[in-house]
């Protein structure tokens, strides 16, 4: 059996527990070459935190070199809408593009600014976990974990309430071509989301326009005006990358956070006994021990050797961040769900330039999520084991149904 064998991405076995195969990985082949989808994969918390800093590598290279120079074959065409939206958001950007997209963002995320929107998430949570008590329980993650990014993400962008059942179908199509080796139908659904979002968000923009408000769409129009101008590419691409971005990791995070505390009942005891105490390491420890993003990409743009392995120049790397959140290398007994956890530095949310710019925002929702299910249903109880959702790069339950 190859060093690679136990770790098969499209197993419902792997997705639902992938730690005993990233343990072979980074004991016996920390640095090695998948042929099945034709990318590296670094397991080790060193490396995967290093890598992510080098800029020798980068989330796209087309800032440097042709499709053709870079020995890589062009986008097929049939999927232009999906590549023009997504190489426009800042995720996919480098150089000063990225630099400039970013400075405009980063003043919605400010601290001041995340923090004055704690009264509506708090508002918005409360709410939510009171309609699941309502109604005696229910699908966790279509009660709770799901609206309320999606409505604090939508409030900050200006889309009307009535439109935003629109935002989550169109984010989960969108992010399947993120999912390794993706198929044609899944390209199918991505270039169809992406066409009817961005279409949807230009005639947004227009509106704001004739009519601007205080929302975060009305201050890049604002932006787009000013010396640092941003295309309406650019602001479309951007929008989309803030709902996606700003609620996947957040809806999973709140999934697997509390399959996590059913599986470690004497934890969940100690939580709900010191909820005030608890709660922000709790919630850095979730995030650290069943990551929502697993893997991060990233392209070589010169040589490199890490490890002892030469790693050539069109090259793609994939950094295996749940992996990296379990080194023991980093991590004392990484395996061990400890919510006082203090030591806690996870790349959850990555490093370097594409840091995750909503960070702060994504802390506030998952305190006040888990604070507000704590505080108001402190008997939640599953009902029955949950399922895995089929992707692994985004992974998360398909639901968790539970009681109050």
């Amino acid at each position: 059996m190859t060093t690679t064998a136990k770790f098969d991405p499209w197993s419902a076995a792997f997705v639902a527990h992938p730690y005993d195969a990233y343990a072979e990985l980074r004991e016996h082949a920390p640095v090695t070459y998948f042929e099945p989808t034709g990318q590296w994969l670094v397991s080790r918390y060193e490396d995967v935190s290093a890598l992510l800093r080098d800029r020798r590598l980068g989330r796209t290279y087309t800032h440097r070199f042709t499709h053709e120079e870079f020995g890589r074959s062009a986008p097929d065409p049939a999927h232009e809408p999906f590549h023009t939206l997504n190489d426009h958001g800042l995720l996919d950007l480098e150089g000063p593009d990225h630099t400039r997209i970013r400075r405009l963002v980063s003043k919605a995320f400010t601290p001041r600014m995340v923090e004055g929107l704690r009264p509506t998430v708090q508002r918005l949570a409360g709410e939510l976990v009171d309609g699941l008590l309502a109604a005696g329980g229910g699908d966790l993650i279509a009660a709770v974990a799901e609206p309320l990014p999606v409505a604090v993400i939508a409030e900050m962008l200006g889309v009307p309430e009535a439109d935003r059942h629109l935002l989550r179908p169109w984010s989960a199509d969108i992010t399947g071509m993120f999912e390794l080796n993706p198929t044609e139908e899944a390209a199918r659904r991505a270039v169809t989301a992406s066409t009817e979002f961005s279409e949807y968000l230009r005639a947004l923009i227009r509106e704001r326009r004739a009519a601007p408000g205080g929302d975060l769409i009305s201050a890049l129009i604002q932006a787009q005006e000013g010396a640092d101008a941003l295309s309406e590419q650019e602001m479309v691409s951007t929008c989309v990358l803030l709902l996606n971005a700003g609620h996947e990791a957040t809806v999973n995070t709140t999934g697997n956070g509390w399959w996590a505390l059913f599986r470690n009942p004497d934890e969940l005891a100690r939580l709900r006994a010191d909820v005030d105490g608890l709660l922000p390491t709790a919630v850095e420890e979730l995030m650290r021990w069943d990551t929502p993003l697993q893997m991060f990409e990233r392209w070589v743009l010169e040589d490199i050797e890490v490890r002892g392995a030469t790693i050539p120049r069109g090259a793609e790397i994939a950094l295996l961040f749940g992996s990296a959140n379990r080194d023991p290398a980093r991590f004392a007994d990484p395996d061990r769900l400890d919510l006082g956890r203090a030591d806690n530095p996870h790349i959850t949310f990555g490093a370097g330039i594409h840091f995750c710019l909503g960070a702060p925002l994504a802390r506030l929702e998952l305190s006040e999520s888990f604070g507000a299910l704590l505080r108001r249903a402190p008997g939640l109880r599953l009902v029955r084991d949950p399922e895995w959702r089929p992707g692994y790069v985004i992974r998360g339950l398909q639901e968790l149904p539970v009681e109050v």
